[in-house]
């Protein structure tokens, strides 16, 4: 059967002289595994196309039962290497798509991941992003996807609205717990036996921002690099514990590496 998809490249590999194994996310079918014959030759149409992070319209030949689909055409929608190359740019573009690749297996479907993955390429490779600001919301939007989205607007254990309470309380810091995940006013976290990290109120504020942000473009909050990088490793510690949560995982052990780098 000939079918048509847009696609993410996870990851390549070079399979015998000139040909190419990759694994991809599409939007019709999910995470699979394709082969694409001649890849590796200048002279083939389709050289060059199939690189990691590279967002692509294909045309497979698909089989039903063969772990491996062949490629017959495609095009080029999106790379990381237009307009110019960006290390910084790589370095999250490869967290995001590995992170996808380890957490997902062949064949599940999930049109609102494959969105957000897509999304958020198309604004990695836009001029004028702040890279780890976006890293951070697609960690956001990511483990909220799989079904583990933090409370952000109302304290985790008694459900008051967080700025009423900061404002009439003048509060500096909140708790945000990491099981049940979300902010925390200091009294109703009380002495619980939870894992929970003490912010100052902006960081609470500036996640909420991001969560309420459907695609942030260039800086769509107000923060500093330090506060960012704060607001990576706080999520980092979250998806971390919730990934545990999800069904067994065989490469659980690595996610949890890569989130720690």
């Amino acid at each position: 059967m000939i079918v048509k998809t847009r696609a993410v490249i996870l990851r390549e590999t070079k399979y015998r002289d000139q040909s190419k194994i990759c694994s991809i996310y599409t939007r019709e079918f999910g995470k699979m595994s394709v082969i694409i014959k001649g890849a590796r030759n200048p002279k083939n149409k389709l050289s060059g196309l199939f690189s990691a992070g590279n967002v692509v319209d294909l045309v497979l030949y698909k089989k039903s039962g063969r772990d491996i689909q062949l490629v017959s055409d495609g095009n080029l929608v999106l790379s990381p290497m237009v307009p110019v190359p960006n290390i910084e740019r790589f370095a999250v573009l490869y967290r995001i798509i590995d992170l996808v690749r380890q957490t997902t297996e062949n064949g599940e479907k999930s049109l609102p991941l494959f969105t957000l993955l897509a999304g958020t390429l198309e604004q990695l490779y836009s001029n004028g992003i702040n890279f780890q600001q976006l890293y951070a919301w697609f960690l956001l939007r990511f483990i909220s996807l799989l079904g583990f989205q933090p409370s952000l607007q109302r304290c985790v254990f008694s459900g008051e609205e967080l700025v009423p309470a900061i404002n009439a309380l003048k509060l500096t810091e909140l708790y945000f717990v990491m099981n049940p995940g979300g902010l925390a006013l200091p009294g109703a976290a009380g002495e619980n036996f939870v894992t929970k990290r003490l912010i100052p109120v902006r960081l609470a504020m500036q996640l909420s921002t991001l969560a309420a942000t459907r695609l942030p473009a260039g800086n769509s909050i107000s923060a500093d690099a330090a506060d960012i990088d704060t607001i990576c490793d706080l999520l980092h510690e979250y998806c971390e514990l919730h990934l545990e949560h999800v069904r067994s995982r065989k490469n659980l052990a690595i996610v949890s590496q890569m989130l720690q780098q």
